[in-house]
């Protein structure tokens, strides 16, 4: 199990679970809220780093924010700023998956000189739902609209728990290259839930995000992974980030979907091991 923390910022108190043995890096995701049970994503690396898996504003227990500007991606970079000033932590690494990634465009941009290394997984620099149909939320996309009804559903509060493991799963199937290995991929008993007053205002703020014309100013390594059939972010948008930021490391995974670090384990592990001893972090 995960440790947990409350980190008094001068930006508010945020929950924070701890995990692991060297050198920080931490994880979160816009609008997951994560708890004693860990994170897939955030697991793999506790191996080899101390890991803070951050409860943004409005997930968890973590403060509610005062004004709806606090949601954007670009406060949050300062946000999780004030935990890392807080924790007295000078640099770290960070690491996120899908949206999670999303956010690390940002904080490269604005604050390289605090990190590291980034990790990037499924991620875009910009809005992707409405330029390629290649995506699951983009209208022409076959499971468009059975994955919005999942959605829908789970940001329903009195949801009953095991309705909500149920859903979860079926949407979590159709971002695997092997749905049907769903339960080997997914057997620990890590459980979260989604803020939906994060959610929300994600759906708004994706429609005007674009920030690859200031990639070219992270100066920090960065590792982009990628399924070959990721269908939430698919493909040309890491390519895109890669071609984009100075010192990425593109690494596609061949029979990965939206989870590579799941759906390709061992490799997923390994490459970013080289990738880490290479830059000197463990």
């Amino acid at each position: 199990m995960w440790e947990q923390r409350f980190v008094q910022t001068e930006r508010g108190r945020f929950e924070v679970y701890v995990k692991g043995n060297g050198p920080p890096l931490c994880v979160t995701h816009l609008y997951s809220e994560f708890n004693e049970s860990g994170d897939y994503f955030a697991d793999g690396f506790t191996k080899d780093h101390t890991v803070y898996l951050v409860n943004l504003k409005d997930a968890g227990n973590s403060d509610s924010v005062r004004a709806a500007y606090e949601y954007f991606m670009f406060e949050t970079v300062f946000d999780l700023e004030s935990i890392r000033e807080a924790l007295q932590i000078k640099r770290w690494v960070f690491a996120g998956h899908s949206t999670g990634g999303m956010l690390g465009c940002l904080y490269g941009i604005h604050a390289s000189r605090s990190l590291d290394a980034l990790l990037m997984v499924g991620a875009a620099a910009r809005e992707y739902a409405t330029s390629s149909s290649a995506c699951i939320y983009h209208i022409d996309h076959p499971n468009h609209e059975m994955m919005q009804q999942f959605i829908e559903r789970l940001k329903d509060p009195n949801l009953e728990q095991n309705k909500r493991q149920k859903i979860a799963e079926e949407r979590t199937k159709l971002s695997l290259y092997r749905p049907d290995d769903y339960r080997s991929f997914f057997s620990k008993p890590i459980h979260k839930k989604m803020s939906a007053a994060r959610m929300n205002f994600f759906a708004r703020e994706i429609l005007q995000f674009d920030v690859t014309k200031q990639l070219h100013v992270v100066n920090t390594p960065t590792f982009i992974a990628c399924g070959r059939f990721d269908v939430q972010c698919p493909l040309p948008f890491s390519e895109e980030m890669a071609n984009f930021i100075p010192l990425a490391q593109l690494v596609i995974f061949e029979e990965s979907n939206h989870y590579p670090f799941l759906e390709e384990k061992v490799s997923f592990e390994l490459s970013v091991q080289e990738f880490m001893k290479n830059n000197h972090i463990i």
